[in-house]
């Protein structure tokens, strides 16, 4: 199924409409969080093992900021793919997102604000700074890696 733009939907039945996994461009995704080396190596190799995404990453739809998936997002410039399997979110309208920091991040708040300005500056915060939490659990995936080396909007 196709989206209006023409981009090819991946949405499970049951899932909420919010739900709805998109395949966006690498260039338009913006981390706002700086990764841990060991655990995108670990995640390189069980992705390449599973032939395929199998957990979409949570973006913000107006800015491309990504709130969820760093070390995917990672794995996947490492493996030179041209897309990946996203859920896009109105990060800053939607209170049902919600917004804490972990443990030991060595923060006591974060503002929604802040993530964004993180991504479109490009300073980035440190590794499992923010952590969201969403009205749904995601929906699962099985995107073949094959997929995500082509556009986006083939």
């Amino acid at each position: 199924m196709n989206d209006c733009f023409g981009r090819q939907l991946y949405s499970e039945v049951g899932f909420a409409d919010n739900m709805k996994v998109e395949l966006i461009p690498l260039e338009i995704l913006l981390p706002h969080e700086e990764i841990i080396p060991n655990k995108v190596d670990q995640l390189e190799k069980m992705t390449i093992r599973w032939n395929a995404y199998v957990l979409p990453l949570v973006v913000d739809k107006v800015t491309g900021t990504i709130l969820d998936g760093h070390h995917r997002y990672n794995v996947a410039k490492n493996l030179d793919l041209q897309c990946l399997p996203c859920v896009l979110v109105d990060y800053l309208s939607d209170d049902s997102i919600e917004l804490d920091v972990w443990p030991k991040s060595g923060r006591e708040t974060l503002s929604k604000d802040e993530v964004i300005q993180a991504g479109l500056s490009g300073i980035l915060l440190p590794p499992k700074t923010s952590r969201h939490r969403l009205p749904d659990h995601l929906p699962p995936i099985s995107i073949p890696l094959s997929r995500l080396m082509f556009p986006a909007m083939s």
